[in-house]
């Protein structure tokens, strides 16, 4: 969510090496593209809807009315919606049991959008005290171990929880110190959102050079491979190495 549609398309596009396209939500929103592969979306609502600058994920789900029910029935928070999008979506904007915010879609989802660990572009990553707890929440709200077509697997692994789709991790859930009252958004509850770079020093330049700066966060100390940084309008995301060459488009990542 941003509040410049154009100055956001020039920093990601100058920092990740996206191209954009328009979405058919409407001329204040856009699809960021790498390689042809859809990444991300990027919507010009921050200010319709009174929201800080912020990278959000979301959760298809086939009934957003009934998402939004099950939030509220296990304790979740939900701030927007769900909102009507032409040509036939809808969304709302919740809080976990923790705060850290998330969406859910109902709606239209291109096949070849790719999140995931490896070569995807994208993964997301939910920081918060208690993985199982957190797992127990979205399960309930997203379904996540039905049987029907498109469910995923969840397991257990090294204190993380770990969501896959076919085999490939999508999402994990990580439990760790966090401060929900911290000053430093960085330092809550929240879902990390990663993208894959093939330089990261070239890429903090970038960053820096088109008005964004680097962060403290609660990474592993020593972690190389990775850099949490802010966009100009205060956006948070995270850097990740990318591991090794790039696949030719349409291998070795993860389609949902």
């Amino acid at each position: 969510m941003a509040r410049d549609l154009p100055a956001a398309q020039d920093f990601y596009g100058a920092v990740l090496g996206w191209s954009f396209r328009p979405a058919s939500l409407g001329r204040g929103f856009a699809v960021a593209e790498l390689n042809g592969v859809p990444v991300a979306g990027i919507g010009a609502v921050a200010s319709d809807f009174a929201v800080p600058v912020a990278w959000t994920t979301y959760f298809a789900v086939d009934d957003a009315d009934s998402a939004v029910a099950r939030i509220r029935a296990v304790g979740g928070t939900v701030g927007i919606g769900p909102v009507t999008f032409p040509p036939g979506g809808r969304a709302a904007l919740a809080t976990d049991l923790e705060g850290a915010s998330f969406g859910v879609w109902e709606g239209r989802v291109l096949s070849d959008w790719r999140v995931g660990e490896g070569h995807a572009p994208a993964w997301v990553e939910l920081h918060t005290k208690n993985a199982f707890d957190a797992a127990l929440f979205y399960g309930r709200v997203l379904e996540w171990a039905d049987d029907d077509a498109g469910g995923c697997e969840v397991s257990y692994e090294q204190d993380q929880v770990v969501l896959r789709h076919d085999g490939q991790a999508v999402a994990r859930l990580n439990s760790g110190p966090v401060e929900n009252s911290s000053p430093r958004p960085q330092l809550r509850p929240r879902w990390r959102v990663h993208f894959m770079v093939a330089d990261l020093d070239a890429a903090q330049a970038a960053v820096l050079a088109h008005g964004g700066r680097v962060v403290a966060d609660d990474l592993p100390s020593g972690a190389t491979e990775h850099l949490t940084v802010r966009d100009p309008d205060g956006g948070l995301f995270t850097l990740d190495q990318r591991p090794g060459p790039l696949p030719p488009p349409g291998r070795g990542t993860q389609h949902v």
